[in-house]
């Protein structure tokens, strides 16, 4: 069972390292993550545990670590945090700008010709406004047996310098270590910020209908079949059907689509749509908790808690590489001045900036903020990700298998062709199809009654029994009479001598009593962007697309080949459709991804590497089995998504590279004497801000990826 607490106040990578380790290891836990961008706790712990509650113990747990963190249970936690972040943000400026203004004034004294006293008094007090919260962090930890973090690090470098006389450089690094930190805050809140304003969908009332009036009600009290009015300019608050009025709705906080679409009565809308002009009467299909604004919310929120590969390496890699660096700083200060018979002084100036340069608040930070940042670019574009481990699979896919029938396809369905037999005429085959079909819900099924009532086709009273087996046909008995409909292997199955038809498109084959009566032939019709996408693809050097479809071999191939898929599998089984994806799987160079309606597909989204849900949020099945849920049926958003997850990647590897490079550069420099203190508050802070900065372009060219595929 999953727990979420919202841990307020959390801007410290290590910290956050250091809770998720802890709640791992807490009785009864099997799984702890801590997503530093929305500031939130997932536990997966044993239900006997969840029931008596863990917030005790992980309060106090969470306040051993960073006593400044507050713990709140997610429900009871409104989700604005701005008040808060407020108050903190408003003393950090204070702090900050109190200790530049003593910093300027140390150097003002120290070119003026001031005495030692006068300076070391300004750059002390300096230290102490810009490093005194860093400080008591440091002693707080030690306290509790948290020695090695980045508060450590920069008290003994600043102390140090300050022992050996380096005032100026010793007061600089704790100023611009805060600086640092100010800026990468500014930078995390905003991107947390884009995705609140990109999801920022919960509305506050619904506009409920009683025989008293229109009553304004929290979304939560409103149940299914109640009536609401949505105003222009209001948000639609829970997902209905239109029942009266007619509007534009702006489906683009959802769906990234940014023309408005007209709704009248028999549509259906979502929970988040924004209601532009006329007044509207819609009829809740969903309650709040299901709804689609929720979902979002839920799926968003939670999406950080997956920590890609790349993330969790990170995480690892901080938690020796500090300790490592601290030990090696400690070594270069005792061990050269001893074997050498040097003096102190020099190699401890350079066990400092081996302190300095060791934060590894560059990485810890800017590359999960990459994943995060990514997750919101790919939900500007109607594009909803499960978390970051599926985006750096997604970078990865070069095989993409596509389901046809309401994916590839529009999956709506007309009779193209009706071919009776001899002695029978179009008007009874269409009736006895229409009666054997009569109680399937299948499309197919709807086009054969739709087109025996286009030709006038009396059908009589629904068949007294009916069965359908999937992925063949139907039986039904109807007075006194056996009908069959289903495809070839149908026929055969049951022993029906029928005459195979190549009429294009899907062929239903019908017979009465045993005697085969005719065939149907039903086409349906391609997504308009479906052959754009595919070459897209191909674009983005994905190396195989592939089909996968109970339909018939020849129609499969007639689709396949409009849309340039590179190969098919057709007359397939939903089990035997599992089975054919991991054939295509197997010969696959990097990951394989799998597109579905989330429905019937469900058993192959779940097996891929990365399961796309063709469906849109609304879709139960889609939701829960795939990874990425396309949000508004468009295939383009494929490519789009690919091109995204492509981007993180390459902006993950360069913060990585960049970051551990010049890290590596400054302490050799500095463990030979060519580099000096600035040298290392750059590698530390000034590398973490450019990674930052680096990780931020994804959101802010979020809306570029999209056009870019469509010009392509």
């Amino acid at each position: 069972m999953e727990k979420v607490y919202v841990l307020e106040n959390l801007t410290c990578p290590h910290c956050a390292a250091s809770i998720e380790e802890s709640a791992s290891h807490m009785a009864g836990v099997r799984h702890a993550t801590v997503d530093l961008m929305s500031r939130r706790l997932y536990l997966d712990a044993d239900e006997t545990l969840i029931s008596r509650d863990i917030g005790q113990d992980l309060y106090r747990m969470v306040k051993r670590i960073e006593p400044q963190v507050d713990v709140l249970e997610d429900g009871a936690h409104d989700g604005d945090d701005t008040d808060t972040g407020d108050a903190d943000a408003r003393r950090d400026r204070i702090r900050l700008i109190a200790g530049a203004a003593v910093y300027a004034a140390g150097w003002a004294a120290v070119l003026f010709g001031a005495g030692q006293a006068v300076t070391f008094a300004f750059f002390a007090v300096a230290l102490l406004v810009s490093g005194g919260g860093v400080f008591l962090r440091a002693l707080g930890n030690i306290r509790h047996g948290q020695v090695f973090d980045e508060n450590l690090l920069m008290s003994v470098a600043s102390i140090g310098a300050f022992a050996i006389g380096d005032y100026k450089e010793g007061a600089a690094v704790m100023l611009f270590n805060q600086v640092g930190e100010f800026l990468q805050d500014l930078a995390a809140e905003r991107s947390r910020r884009s995705i609140a304003g990109l999801l920022g969908l919960r509305p506050d009332v619904a506009n409920r209908k009683t025989p008293e009036g229109v009553e304004a009600v929290p979304p939560e009290n409103v149940a299914v079949g109640e009536l609401i009015e949505v105003r222009p300019g209001e948000r639609v608050p829970l997902d209905g059907e239109v029942v009266g009025g007619r509007s534009f709705v702006d489906t683009s906080a959802l769906t990234g689509e940014p023309t408005p679409r007209v709704v009248s009565a028999g549509c259906a809308v979502a929970s988040g749509y924004i209601n532009k002009d006329g007044l509207l009467t819609v009829r809740v299909t969903r309650i709040f908790g299901e709804s689609t604004v929720a979902r979002v919310i839920e799926l968003v929120q939670s999406a950080g808690s997956r920590k890609a590969k790349a993330d969790r390496f990170i995480t690892r890699f901080a938690r020796w590489y500090t300790p490592a660096v601290a030990g090696g700083a400690l070594l270069l200060a005792v061990l050269p001045p001893l074997l050498l018979h040097q003096p102190f002084a020099p190699w401890i100036y350079r066990a400092l900036i081996f302190l300095v340069v060791s934060c590894p608040c560059a990485l810890v930070v800017s590359v999960p903020m990459a994943f995060f940042a990514g997750i919101g670019a790919a939900s500007a574009n109607g594009i909803l990700v499960k978390g970051g481990n599926y985006l750096e699979m997604l970078s990865r896919v070069d095989t993409v298998v596509f389901d046809k029938t309401g994916t590839l396809t529009e999956g709506v369905f007309e009779v193209t062709g009706v071919f009776p037999t001899a002695g029978t005429s179009r008007a009874d085959l269409l009736a006895a199809a229409a009666r054997a079909e009569q109680r399937s819900g299948h499309p197919i099924a709807i086009s054969i009654l739709q087109a025996a009532a286009a030709d006038g086709v009396q059908v009589d009273a629904p068949p007294d029994e009916a069965a359908e087996i999937v992925g063949m046909g139907v039986r039904a008995r109807a007075g006194g009479h056996t009908l069959l409909a289903g495809n070839a292997g149908w026929m055969a199955h049951e022993g029906v001598a029928f005459v195979p038809c190549h009429a294009p498109g899907t062929i239903v084959y019908v017979a009465g009593d045993g005697r085969f009566l005719g065939a149907l032939a039903i086409s349906d019709v391609n997504r308009p962007d479906a052959a754009a996408a595919v070459q897209s693809l191909r674009t983005l050097r994905v190396a195989r697309t592939a089909m996968l479809t109970g339909d018939r071999k020849e129609a499969a191939e007639r689709v396949a080949q409009a849309l340039g898929i590179d190969e098919v599998h057709a007359n397939l089984l939903p089990d035997q459709k599992v089975e054919a994806f991991e054939r295509v799987a197997a010969r696959a160079a990097g990951a394989a991804a799998f597109v579905g309606d989330g429905i019937n597909d469900a058993p192959s989204l779940a097996r891929a590497d990365v399961g796309i849900a063709m469906g849109g949020i609304g879709s139960d099945a889609a939701v829960e089995a795939a990874d990425i849920v396309v949000m508004d049926d468009r295939l383009s958003r494929i490519p789009t998504a690919i091109r995204i997850a492509r981007y993180v990647r390459l902006i993950v590897g360069m913060n990585i590279v960049f970051a551990l490079g010049v890290k590596a550069v400054v302490i050799l420099l500095g463990a030979l004497g060519y580099a000096n203190i600035w040298a290392a508050v750059f590698a530390d802070t000034g590398v973490a801000l450019l990674a930052v900065a680096n990780s931020m372009r994804i959101l802010l060219r979020r809306k570029r990826f999209a056009p870019r595929l469509r010009a392509e």
